[in-house]
């Protein structure tokens, strides 16, 4: 334990992941450093009480699509309750459903951040404002048509269509732009369809640990140009992830168009409340700038307990994190 610190104890924390998550996000470096301030992953076998492993300070876990787990560890947290649980169940599970995890956002009704002069950039003190778009979920008991809930929602094409279930599966990434009502009708649900907005081939992650926020730019899909679609003959764009590679390692691209980031401040409010407002703390959100509106951004996206390792120095910031429990 470092002594500057001023922390005696040693923190134990419990680790209940997928074998492929623990074996990207418990790296040796994120191990050494850990141990450096005091701090010891442990492994949680997921098939044994855990009343029978420990004893633990804190249990951070993500066991996709397992009731089961779900109910063991809600059972363990009313009955320990001096063992902080990363995080609640039932916050995890509002992001496994892309309809309800951006109504959260809606409701929360972020908007009007005074962006100062200082970390504006351009934007000289200019109101930010930060939304969802729009969107609808076409279910398999819907009497309505796709193209009327499209009409009802106020969509207009392109359209985005995600599986309404986003569990972090293959399948769950399979997203698509339609150009045209006949696609529309091929859909199968259950499926959300949501505006496209252009944004300038440019999406913003921000990783969320806690109180700490660090926000990097990623290529994303290009604009497209409305005039094109006249003709409504254009086929389904199918794609696997709207972000892809980042930015930075290719800033020639010739079809890129010039960015900024969005100021400090202005990101770490929005993050701050959603963090509060899905009581979570440990996620991402990702974050588009309007082409025709730079002042509005939307939230187009939020996962729990991403890929941590893909952020600079996250064993540093994940340690801190951990010793934050030693402060309570």
């Amino acid at each position: 334990m470092s002594c500057d610190r001023g922390y005696s104890k040693r923190i134990i924390v419990g680790l209940a992941l997928l074998q492929k998550k623990h074996r990207s996000f418990v790296r040796d470096s994120l191990v050494k450093i850990a141990e450096e301030e005091g701090i010891e992953l442990v492994a949680i076998d997921v098939n044994c009480a855990l009343s029978e492993q420990g004893p633990f300070d804190a249990i951070l876990h993500k066991i996709p699509n397992d009731p089961q787990w779900n109910q063991h560890i809600l059972s363990f947290s009313e009955s320990h309750p001096e063992v902080v649980v990363i995080d609640p169940p039932d916050a995890i599970e509002r992001l496994n459903n892309r309809m309800t995890m951006l109504q959260l956002v809606e409701n929360l009704r972020i908007s009007e951040y005074s962006a100062c002069d200082s970390d504006a950039n351009d934007n000289d003190g200019k109101i930010l404002t930060v939304g969802i778009p729009k969107q609808c979920v076409v279910s398999s008991e819907d009497d309505k048509s796709p193209e009327d809930l499209a009409k009802a929602a106020e969509l207009s094409f392109p359209i985005i269509t995600k599986p309404l279930v986003a569990d972090g599966t293959t399948d769950s990434h399979a997203m698509s732009i339609i150009f045209n009502p006949e696609s529309l009708s091929k859909l199968k649900p259950p499926v959300v369809l949501q505006e496209f907005i252009n944004h300038g081939g440019v999406i913003f992650k921000v990783y969320v640990v806690g109180n700490y926020c660090r926000c990097v730019n990623r290529r994303s899909l290009p604009d497209i140009i409305l005039d094109d679609l006249k003709d409504g003959g254009r086929e389904p764009l199918a794609f696997r992830q709207i972000s892809n590679t980042s930015i930075e390692t290719d800033p020639s691209d010739p079809n890129l168009k010039v960015f900024e980031f969005p100021p400090d401040s202005f990101i770490s409010s929005v993050a701050s409340s959603l963090g509060k407002a899905l009581g979570l703390h440990l996620f991402n959100f990702d974050i588009i700038r309007d082409s025709e509106t730079p002042n509005h951004y939307y939230i187009i996206d939020i996962n729990y307990f991403p890929g941590y390792e893909k952020m600079p120095d996250y064993e540093r910031i994940l340690t801190d994190f951990f010793l934050s429990f030693a402060k309570n």
